[in-house]
């Protein structure tokens, strides 16, 4: 069964910090590359970070040197941290592989930055 439950997200003030989580059916995870995307209201869905299967990491421009991606294989866990958020960063994040993601999408997890 495909699954992918997405959470951490929440209301942060700008320069605040957040941690993200993300469960993953096996058939999605194992041996696969891992990446978090994000949708803020009106756009597209972008990948802003990537892990591959033996621990590589690539991110968008936008989150380099704030954001850090890492996976727990044992747990089919991938985890986004991230720190110093701006009212950019507003948007629904996802989990899914990376950078080819399947079909299915998980629910997501708003992230909210405003003071």
């Amino acid at each position: 069964q495909v699954q992918l439950v997405e959470s951490g997200g929440g209301l942060v003030q700008p320069g605040g910090s957040l941690r993200l989580s993300c469960a993953a059916s096996g058939s999605i995870f194992t041996l696969k590359d891992m990446g978090w995307y994000r949708q803020a209201s009106g756009k597209e869905r972008e990948l802003v970070a990537a892990v591959t299967s033996g621990g590589t990491t690539n991110y968008a421009d936008s989150v380099k040197g704030r954001f850090t991606i890492s996976r727990e294989n044992a747990k089919n866990t991938v985890y986004l941290r991230m720190n110093s958020l701006n009212p950019e960063d507003t948007a629904v994040y996802y989990c899914n592989n990376a950078p080819y993601p399947v079909r299915y999408w998980g629910q997501g997890t708003q992230v909210t930055v405003s003071s």
